[in-house]
């Protein structure tokens, strides 16, 4: 509350008076918000606070182009894109005029440090070749046999076991979290987590984080953090517990000794980086990439399963036609599943925008300009919504457009798109590394939860509310009855 009355203060007090002094409306095209003179569109940019990725949707998918400029206070200008053909000249074709950028990295540099998702040209690069030893195929199998199925057999199996027993109320999503979370240490760290309070103290860095990198007034958070006052102080003290953690692993790491081991930290520390910093980003990057994105997705498709009676016959149909002793291969070839995923991370994708800032002077394939130094973003869950892109029902989930009939083997084939078209692992150099690392993982936990139990919401009229700090998550959770399978 104290920082919300500083920034109204700082607005109403230093620059209101000015807006009447030069006071004149610019020119909006008709689905933009209305512009002011130093101000920008900060009046409705804060009347949408609650649902900023929706109301930026809203924009886009009812934009000719599919692309517009929101002008924040102070001449700040943000361009937002949910055409496939300005992501591949971003992602792609002008890959290295669009990199995070200064602006970016500064922001985030207090939580993320110089970690693989806010480093950008040799940092980067060389953090990408020693992360991608660990998606090969013989540590994926690797990852679903051993550490996959130890977790649900272990812990969630038997969690979700225990409440439909006792007829109680799990938060799916928090469990999901849980279980993303143990699964990243054991396969990227070697290491078996046990401290319950970090979910917490993570869930909040990562907050404020997402809170300062939206802030519509930069000034504000800066002058804050340089005062040490309000959520500044609180973020210190969150990214300040959050390191700990991440130095723990580390030094745990070391003392046991990692030239015998093939996870993720230990290829690091065999490198030779002595930097202890440098170590802590990089397990930070990763527990921001492994622990919120797959549980997030898992989350949206229960939900949507639930409310998708043919859908959930069809996996369930998969699921018995396959073999359980065979699970790297099994998890592999189930299409249905595979679509149905596919299907929930377009309509709710893990990560719903994402921010590049332009080294140079450019002009994007729709024709906006584009000036050194702007911040653009494209908007996954936009795209999710482009009618000329998914049809007229591209509101409706239904997995079956992902998929075709192969009459010959009188099977379903999954039929992708481009990733320009559904960035939702990103594309071109910098995309996902743990793409199949990520579906392997979902498709077994779906497949093993209900190969057992039916998910039912506590509110099974529930429409959930899609927010999203980094990352995108069920507003309040996922309250949900676990039912036994009569078989």
């Amino acid at each position: 509350m104290v920082d919300l009355h500083f920034s109204i203060l700082l607005v109403f007090f230093i620059i209101f008076p000015l807006v009447f002094f030069l006071f004149k409306n610019s020119k909006s095209p008709t689905n933009t918000p209305t512009s002011y003179p130093i101000l920008g569109s900060i009046f409705t940019i804060w009347k949408n606070k609650e649902r900023r990725i929706q109301w930026i949707s809203d924009i886009l998918t009812s934009t000719p182009n599919l692309t517009f400029t929101l002008r924040r206070p102070f001449g700040y200008h943000q361009i937002f894109t949910a055409d496939a053909a300005n992501v591949e000249h971003m992602l792609k074709s002008h890959f290295h005029n669009y990199p995070k950028g200064h602006v970016f990295r500064n922001t985030l540099s207090d939580f993320l440090g110089d970690g693989i998702f806010n480093a950008d040209g040799s940092n980067w690069m060389f953090q990408r070749q020693v992360s991608s030893h660990q998606f090969n195929t013989r540590s994926l199998r690797k990852f679903v046999e051993t550490v996959v199925d130890a977790e649900l057999s272990d812990r969630l199996i038997p969690m979700l076991e225990n409440a439909a027993g006792n007829d109680v109320v799990v938060d799916l999503q928090d469990a999901l979290q849980r279980f993303a979370f143990d699964n990243l240490c054991r396969i990227a760290f070697g290491y078996d987590p046990s401290e319950e309070n970090f979910a917490h103290v993570f869930d909040r860095a990562l907050r404020l984080i997402s809170e300062r990198f939206n802030s519509n007034i930069p000034m504000v958070w800066k002058l804050k953090r340089a005062l040490c006052f309000g959520k500044e102080k609180e973020l210190n003290i969150r990214a300040g517990e959050v390191r700990r953690f991440a130095k723990n692993i580390i030094r745990e790491k070391k003392r046991i000794g990692s030239c015998e081991s093939e996870d993720l930290l230990s290829r690091f520390l065999n490198t030779g980086h002595s930097d202890e910093d440098f170590v802590t980003d990089v397990v930070i990057s990763f527990i921001v990439a492994g622990r919120d994105t797959t549980s997030a997705a898992l989350t949206w498709f229960f939900w949507l399963i639930f409310n998708h009676e043919e859908a959930e016959t069809e996996i369930l149909r998969e699921i018995t036609e396959s073999s359980e002793e065979h699970v790297y291969d099994e998890v592999k070839n189930m299409v249905y599943t595979h679509a149905s995923l596919c299907e929930t991370m377009r309509l709710y994708p893990p990560v719903p925008v994402s921010t590049k800032s332009a080294a140079n002077d450019d002009v994007l394939p729709d024709g906006t300009v584009v000036r050194k130094g702007t911040r653009i973003s494209y908007h996954p869950y936009a795209m999710g919504r482009v009618e000329k892109v998914w049809g007229g029902d591209w509101a409706d989930f239904r997995p079956g457009r992902w998929l075709e009939w192969e009459e010959t083997a009188k099977k379903w084939s999954f039929v992708g798109r481009d990733p320009y078209t559904y960035p939702v692992f990103q594309a071109g150099p910098r995309s996902c590394l743990g793409k199949d690392m990520s579906f392997l993982q979902m498709k077994r936990v779906a497949t093993a939860v209900l190969r057992r139990f039916k998910v039912v919401p506590v509110d099974k009229s529930m429409e959930p509310v899609y927010v999203s700090d980094f990352t995108a998550k069920m507003k309040g959770g996922f309250p949900v009855k676990i039912v036994e399978r009569v078989t």
